[in-house]
């Protein structure tokens, strides 16, 4: 496979490339290093910086001529989204219209475009559908309905293949602990700055927390399914990327325990505003339309990032 991924040096998108390209992949990464990081790139795949909001992004994807496309570059901050939403729009939704557009015109066979589970909003049962009613509750999630949307105007009867994969809450190497970073991330780098964890809320909270490797796994298998991504003939039809379990914020700790080999205190502060308290997605379709399922479990997937963090140190 020829494959072109924005945000190639970020969290997700690096673990991305570096999968593809061990797998005997051509990779081509376009990232503005907003947030990426240099210590991503692999020296093996393509790079060109840019901003997906560049006008030359389509004369870029015409001359790589990827045969699929995977949009991972995104402003992925919920506190970002509401100090500056307009921003936030720009980037998550006209970029990935923009993308989508240069795919179209580059004749890419499919493109995969990351989306979220903040469209959802305040779920009403669990785990949720992707049948489910979508209200987000901040511009972030907004931005990412609306990429949904953008992403199937632009593509809708082109001959581009096209999915949104609604990703739950992922940890694993290479996630940032900085700003927003993930909680395992967070915690981490707090264990192994001698620091104590801190937990919003009494730690009963849940998620669905899942190993970036699975993620990896989801999207590889959706660019190489030989059936098309339409489920029930649905052009664009979105596909959860979770684990379908909910795991508690104490749950999470308990398990990082013995890999980080901390057992001292927690603090344990006041919940912040406008936290979901229980979340979880249903892979179910996800599994049916292309045949994916995560496979990693959490004393894995921690363990496995506990020790990329404390290589860092």
């Amino acid at each position: 496979m020829h494959v072109l991924v924005t945000g190639g040096a970020g969290f997700i998108g690096s673990n991305l490339v570096r999968a593809l390209l061990s797998g005997g992949h051509q990779v081509f990464v376009v990232d503005d290093m907003s947030t990426g990081s240099a210590a991503n790139l692999d020296p093996r795949a393509g790079f060109r910086k840019m901003d997906i909001l560049d006008d030359g992004l389509v004369e870029l994807v015409a001359q790589v001529a990827p045969e699929f496309v995977v949009h991972l570059a995104a402003q992925a901050s919920v506190t970002v989204s509401l100090r500056d939403p307009e921003r936030d729009r720009a980037v998550n939704a006209e970029g990935t219209r923009r993308v989508a557009a240069a795919a179209r015109a580059a004749g890419v066979r499919r493109m995969l475009s990351a989306s979220s589970a903040a469209v959802y909003g305040e779920p009403e049962s669990l785990p949720l559908q992707e049948s489910a009613s979508t209200v987000p509750m901040n511009p972030y999630g907004s931005s990412k309905l609306e990429a949904e949307g953008l992403l199937a105007a632009e593509l809708a009867g082109s001959a581009t293949d096209y999915a949104s994969l609604r990703f739950s809450n992922v940890y694993g190497p290479r996630q940032d602990a900085a700003g927003e970073g993930g909680v395992v991330a967070i915690f981490c780098d707090r264990i192994g700055k001698g620091e104590k964890p801190v937990v919003f809320g009494d730690g009963s909270q849940t998620r669905d927390f899942i190993y970036v490797g699975d993620v990896v796994g989801a999207i590889v298998q959706a660019l190489t399914s030989d059936a098309a991504l339409a489920y029930d003939e649905i052009p664009g039809s979105p596909y959860n990327i979770s684990t379908g379990e909910r795991i508690s914020v104490d749950g999470l700790i308990m398990a990082l325990r013995p890999a980080a080999g901390y057992f001292g205190p927690v603090t344990y502060v006041a919940a912040r505003e406008g936290d979901i308290v229980h979340s979880a997605l249903d892979p179910s379709r996800a599994e049916h339309a292309f045949g994916w399922q995560a496979g990693v479990e959490l004393e894995t997937g921690i363990a496995a990032t506990w020790r990329w963090f404390s290589a860092l140190s």
